[in-house]
């Protein structure tokens, strides 16, 4: 480099008459000397230039349509709110169970974040097939959770585009996710930082090819996943039917207590102005599918608290000692389950079990694919005013995470020995006096393992 620069001064300062003449034959012509050094120049420009875009190009493997982009602006961070909106991230499409796709969702955003990209809206499932991808239905995310509302409400923090928005002038980079047991946590995040310089990141989309989003080891804490949780709205249409099931809920509360006031008053009570009926939500995993995974699993971790009985459940929330009577109490169970009239019976006095074909609303849930039907379920249970789920359980893990975002932004930083609003328990936790545990979030976990495949260190 250093000969090309004196080379270049010597032509520019020193050059005689011979020299031009020779650079004058070179090109063919005699020219003045102020043109024939002009040339030289931009020989010596055109020559220098091809040495740099050999040494920065990522060894030849970035394909330019226009070279002319090595310069562009349209490489650098110019977002207002700190997300490059030029380079994307594409990942699989999104698999498995709801709950296991927004954590999936959360992740494949976080690891955008990372290399400063904006995230391609991902493609979910809307059918459940563990084994059979072939089989598995996709759905746009946007025809689940609201799009512009998710960028506003994590403006600055994660952005998702549009595969409309690719301009494809550097191509794609196929990044293969690492797996087995080689494969540590080490490993992956060294492979995530080396993607976010070098040729890899002058690529306008690095495309992650292998397992689902969900297997992808975790570097980032809870409050970084409750950050993009909080930002997931449903679309109004499942909002709506949501509102018919609370709705229908808390109608059928109100009726129970009419008539509990009209007996114990001897006066009619129906055109009282009674108080909203409150309702508690119980997330009931008693499937046989699910009573064989989780003996499998008392067995491989050594912990006895994550299956229990449909009786455990029955009596463990009849104890809950902030229970109003009546009180409606909703089952969230699988459709498996609604011709089971079993999981209606042996509950406590006061306690006035419904689940969807009981409560009359299973109609709502039979005209939507499984991934819709499981969105209402978690905002009816969301929206309870008492939760109780499984520890284990990404489902109710996620919901009482939600809870807890509540009581926070009230204030609230401990539920383990008050009395306060959106209480959530753990019924696989035996507490005093055989209650269900109380369940916090432990919002300061430095990752996501406990809420991911459950734990029975639930805070209280």
């Amino acid at each position: 480099m250093r000969l090309v620069v004196r080379k270049l001064q010597v032509c520019d300062f020193q050059m005689d008459l011979s020299s031009k003449c020779k650079l004058s034959r070179l090109f063919g012509c005699y020219l003045t000397s102020v043109t024939c050094k002009c040339l030289a120049l931009v020989t010596i420009t055109l020559f220098l230039r091809a040495i740099l875009l050999h040494l920065f190009s990522g060894y030849g493997v970035i394909e330019w349509n226009n070279p002319d982009l090595i310069l562009s602006p349209s490489l650098l961070l110019n977002s207002e709110d700190g997300i490059r909106r030029e380079k994307f991230l594409e990942v699989p499409q999104i698999v498995w169970g709801l709950n296991n796709q927004k954590i999936a969702f959360a992740r494949a955003c976080l690891t955008a974040r990372m290399l400063n990209r904006t995230l391609l809206m991902p493609s979910l499932s809307a059918s459940l097939f563990y084994k059979e991808i072939d089989r598995l239905q996709p759905i746009s995310f946007d025809k689940v959770f609201q799009f512009e509302r998710f960028n506003s409400l994590c403006n600055g923090f994660v952005l998702l585009g549009r595969y409309s928005d690719l301009k494809n002038q550097t191509g794609m980079y196929d990044l293969q996710k690492g797996s087995g047991r080689k494969w540590t946590v080490e490993r992956d995040l060294e492979q995530l930082k080396q993607s976010s310089k070098g040729f890899v990141d002058e690529y306008e989309v690095i495309r992650i090819v292998g397992k689902n989003p969900f297997l992808w080891h975790d570097h980032w804490p809870v409050k970084d996943y409750a950050r993009v949780f909080e930002c997931l709205v449903l679309v109004h249409e499942i909002a709506k039917e949501a509102d018919k099931v609370v709705s229908k809920i808390r109608q059928m509360g109100r009726t129970v207590r009419s008539k509990t006031e009209t007996a114990q008053n001897n006066f009619d009570a129906e055109g009282s102005s009674l108080p909203p009926a409150p309702y508690i939500a119980v997330h009931m995993r008693v499937e046989i599918d699910w009573m064989i995974h989780c003996k499998k699993l008392e067995q491989r971790s050594g912990i006895s608290q994550i299956c229990s009985s449909k009786q455990e459940i029955m009596e463990r929330v009849g104890n809950i000692v902030s229970l109003e009577s009546p009180t409606v109490v909703y089952l969230a169970v699988a459709d498996s389950l609604l011709n089971d009239s079993s999981i209606l019976g042996g509950w406590k006095k006061g306690s006035l079990p419904f689940e969807k074909k009981k409560l009359g609303v299973d109609g709502i849930y039979n005209k939507h694919p499984y991934l819709i039907q499981s969105a209402i379920d978690y905002e009816v249970c969301s929206r309870a005013d008492i939760f109780v789920g499984n520890s284990f359980s990404t489902f109710s893990s996620l919901i009482v995470l939600e809870r807890t975002q509540k009581m926070i932004r009230m204030g609230i930083t401990s539920s383990c020995d008050i009395n306060v609003r959106w209480p959530s328990y753990a019924y696989n936790i035996p507490g005093e006096s055989n209650r269900p545990q109380k369940w916090m979030t432990k919002m300061s976990d430095s990752s996501l393992k406990a809420i991911s495949y459950g734990s029975n260190s639930i805070s209280c």
